[in-house]
């Protein structure tokens, strides 16, 4: 398998408009603060090698003993499903109101 480099950088959330620093660890791949991200990674997260770019709706989320909340997101583009680990400093009445939409 080829090997990418992760990129890790800041952005303007399409959806709600909100700044996102760079994250402390891994790579930011939501909005902190509304949970909408961009369907750039095709493979691995950080990958950048989508050319798809369609927003990516939080449509539902689950918890994993290991990686605590997971966001389930779908481009609204294309349909592609990815499923996103939360960060520490996400929006977490976003998280609350996700949770109870399912």
């Amino acid at each position: 398998m080829k090997k990418f480099t992760v990129i890790n950088e800041s952005f303007t959330c399409k959806n709600c408009k909100t700044f996102n620093p760079k994250a402390k660890t891994s790579c930011r791949n939501h909005c902190l603060n509304c949970l909408y991200s961009m369907h750039l990674d095709k493979t691995n997260p950080g990958d950048r090698q989508s050319k798809c770019f369609g927003l990516m709706k939080p449509i539902n989320l689950s918890k994993n003993s290991k990686k605590g909340w997971i966001i389930h997101h779908k481009c609204e583009k294309c349909g592609k499903e990815i499923l996103n680990k939360s960060a520490e400093d996400d929006n977490f009445e976003e998280i609350i109101n996700l949770s109870k939409k399912h």
